[in-house]
């Protein structure tokens, strides 16, 4: 007779049990955020027990710190997928625009941890969500200070900027009922975006 069938808890292989207890607790917090969740609730969420959450994260902050930290991994790679795709930025432009939209559709709702978080008063999240912006920002400042005679420091205003107008339409075309498909509403923030950067006076 299995284990299963015995009525005893299955142990699953370490990693597959951290990816188990994380699934279920981005559920969790997703729906009460950090403030309103509880250790029990995200036990009860993974089926599992207290002592078996807690052999895997001393508490509640660490989990919600793995989270954060493996959602700005995935918007890391798709942005960094963007700005590689192509040599040419008016390209780029469309892609990186793309790739928040395509974040923000994700079923795993990583957005409202990155661009919602109820724990932005936290140090070390505000620092990680900083430590991104910023990196992505000179990314953007980098490609735009290449092509056009805009210094390093104006180029990032404008690669804050341009992130900024990719995340506040990403987020509410997710609210929207659905009117504009994901490509016809990235397409529509892109040509908006290109409009303003290819007006700069172009480096020779």
């Amino acid at each position: 007779m299995s284990n299963q069938a015995a009525g005893k808890p299955v142990r699953l292989p370490r990693e597959e049990r951290r990816r188990q207890l994380l699934s279920a607790a981005q559920e969790v917090f997703v729906t009460h955020g950090f403030h309103g969740a509880a250790m029990d609730e995200i036990a009860e969420a993974a089926h599992v027990s207290k002592p078996v959450l807690y052999q895997h994260f001393p508490g509640k902050r660490e989990l919600y710190m793995a989270l954060l930290d493996n959602h700005l991994n995935t918007l890391t790679e798709f942005l960094d997928t963007a700005l590689k795709s192509t040599t040419d930025n008016k390209l780029r432009v469309r892609e990186t625009m793309r790739a928040y939209f395509r974040f923000v559709a994700q079923d795993s709702q990583g957005h409202r941890m990155v661009f919602e978080s109820d724990l932005t008063s936290d140090a070390e999240v505000s620092a990680r969500i900083e430590e991104f912006n910023a990196r992505f920002a000179s990314s953007i400042a980098g490609v735009i200070a290449e092509d056009t005679k805009l210094s390093h420091l104006e180029a990032t205003l404008l690669g804050r900027a341009l992130a900024g107008m990719a995340q506040v339409s990403a987020r509410y075309w997710l609210e929207t009922d659905g009117g504009l498909d994901i490509d016809a509403a990235s397409e529509l923030v892109y040509r908006l975006a290109w409009r303003g950067i290819s007006r700069f006076p172009k480096e020779i």
